[in-house]
């Protein structure tokens, strides 16, 4: 099996030092630094180039400089999304992002881990699992999503969590690691007269 199989697979796996994997992801760099470098008012530039960077691309994704990722192909939008400063999609694994996802500045999101063996670390082991963000999802600034993870639709990760594993539908979770605190509800509607 080549390696972009590998990657684009969906399936948790651990691979050794790959310079294929180098090679590959000179594109994404090339395409981030573009990107990185554009000016406020230059939207269709951006969506052109967020176009060829990831698999599949909404133009009703807003994403604001600075953006980083591996290979770009594995970030995979299904509707609106807006992601604020400094993001970082580590996506050696498909990562999928929901529709009407907001995504705070100094949001992780990284599939890539490593051995935890010092051995393999430093000869190069390398292990990865995809990542799942439901719809309507809310990521609070300098959060941390890890791979394997699936996030379900409708819910609030707290600023400063780190997700390390699965959270359900229509929550509010936070912490470190990440833990469901309650149930979104009725009561958590904000008074439309409050609205200015």
């Amino acid at each position: 099996m080549d390696i972009y199989s590998v990657l684009t697979g969906g399936e948790k796996y651990c691979s050794d030092r790959n310079e294929e994997c180098a090679k590959i992801q000179l594109k994404s760099k090339m395409l981030c630094h573009k990107f990185n470098r554009t000016s406020p008012d230059e939207g269709e530039k951006r969506r052109e180039i967020m176009s060829e960077l990831f698999g599949t691309y909404n133009p009703d994704v807003f994403i604001e400089p600075s953006f980083h990722c591996d290979y770009g192909f594995n970030i995979h939008f299904a509707g609106f999304a807006l992601i604020n400063y400094n993001c970082a999609i580590l996506d050696t694994s498909p990562v999928h992002i929901g529709k009407n996802a907001f995504i705070a500045p100094n949001v992780c999101i990284s599939c890539a881990g490593h051995a935890l063996d010092a051995e393999q670390r430093r000869n190069g082991v390398n292990t990865s699992a995809p990542i799942t963000i439901g719809d309507d999802v809310w990521i609070g600034a300098n959060s941390t999503i890890l791979g394997g993870v699936s996030i379900g639709s409708g819910s609030v990760i707290g600023a400063g969590s780190v997700v390390t594993g699965d959270i359900p539908d229509g929550v509010v979770a936070v912490g470190s690691p990440c833990r469901v605190m309650r149930k979104i509800t009725e009561d958590d509607r904000i008074d439309p007269s409050a609205l200015v």
